[in-house]
């Protein structure tokens, strides 16, 4: 039963699959010279792709040490490796189910409250603060390279047009989060309200009393937390170089593959089109995100900037390549080793507490 728990299926490939198959597809209708992409990528540096591969493994790194410096402030300890893996299995679940911008986040909150009960209001509060910083950093990030692409008066029209409004959707996410954050009877309201929901839909079947008390006390525990970040501002710091730095090596493997196929792409153009795409990934609609449409964004924003169709379209497959299939084997590969640990843990404690009732 546990090897067949641990197989991959089509299904857990299936929309990164499809995600090609749509590029592929919008390559073809836009008559995108496939053999060229093909000669394009032949000339590829390997040992700056490499070293592209490199940045990437270290901007996951350091993402997840800036989010374990905000819950081991919490007293939720967590090592560097757990922080890591824990990350990187949130990763793959972002890529294999749709809703990518909580899917991962969730997975965080399982995986931690599995090991230590009692802590999801923190792990909760932990979340939210690294998500207020980086929808912040994205925000500076639009702006920035929105007025050096102005000043080279390289944007204009429908991007510059996607460019604000992604700013301002951005920005009021970003408020309303903080005022949900701060205001502890909005969130007791909702959580009344989406409970009384789930009842009256159960026609008084399902008795949420227990469920609503666990809910009330994690909300406790999440405003709480978030009170204690207000108070620690070398955590919020610490937390925050570290975020700066994992986006700066985000934006650092788009540079390296470009000059790996011999192109020199301007930084503004790189800033712009990455924080569009993950600002877009960012708006929970349960879109699955992965499934072509960042292919096709960053793709098309390149050649509006300038960049070759045969260029554009080799450089993001590159891209593309690092940033979801190369996370989607090594979050698959986590997946499996904390799945197994689970088991064995739970196997593990299981026969020590038969053992120790036998002898009472």
């Amino acid at each position: 039963m546990a090897s067949r728990k641990f197989q991959i299926t089509w299904k857990t490939i299936l929309l990164p699959a499809l995600g090609l198959l749509a590029f592929f597809l919008y390559l073809y209708l836009f008559g995108v010279d496939i053999p060229t992409i093909i000669a394009t990528a032949r000339r590829i540096d390997l040992s700056i792709y490499l070293f592209a591969i490199f940045a990437l493994m270290l901007e996951t790194f350091l993402f997840a040490l800036s989010w374990r410096s905000l819950i081991n402030f919490l007293s939720v300890k967590l090592s560097v490796t757990k922080s890591f893996l824990y990350v990187s299995y949130g990763i793959f679940m972002d890529i294999v189910i749709p809703a990518e911008s909580i899917s991962g986040e969730i997975s965080r909150i399982y995986l931690v409250t599995r090991e230590q009960n009692g802590t999801s209001g923190k792990v909760v509060a932990s979340l939210v603060a690294h998500r207020l910083m980086g929808m912040s950093i994205n925000i500076a990030s639009l702006l920035v390279g929105m007025v050096a692409l102005l000043i080279g008066k390289q944007l204009s029209g429908i991007v510059l047009n996607l460019t604000l409004f992604l700013v301002i959707a951005t920005t009021a996410s970003l408020i309303l989060l903080v005022l949900l954050s701060v205001k502890e009877k909005w969130t007791l309201k909702i959580i009344t309200k989406v409970i009384g929901f789930v009842e009256r839909i159960g026609r008084g079947k399902w008795k949420l009393i227990k469920i609503k008390a666990e809910v009330i006390k994690a909300a406790d525990m999440f405003h709480t937390s978030m009170k204690e970040y207000g108070h620690a501002p070398k955590t919020l710091l610490t937390s925050l170089s570290f975020n700066v730095f994992s986006w700066l090596l985000s934006l650092t493997v788009t540079y390296l593959v470009f000059l790996s196929l011999g192109y020199s792409i301007h930084w503004s153009i790189i800033i712009v089109t990455w924080s569009i795409v993950v600002a877009v990934k960012a708006i929970p609609l349960g879109v699955p995100f992965e499934a072509g449409l960042p292919e096709i964004t960053m793709s098309t924003l390149y050649i509006f900037f300038g960049v070759s169709p045969e260029v554009s379209a080799t450089a993001t497959i590159l891209i593309r390549i690092l940033t979801v299939w190369l996370r989607f084997f090594i979050g698959f590969v986590v997946q499996q080793w904390l799945g197994i640990k689970a088991i064995t843990t739970t196997g593990a404690n299981g026969e020590k507490l038969l053992s120790e009732t036998k002898k009472t």
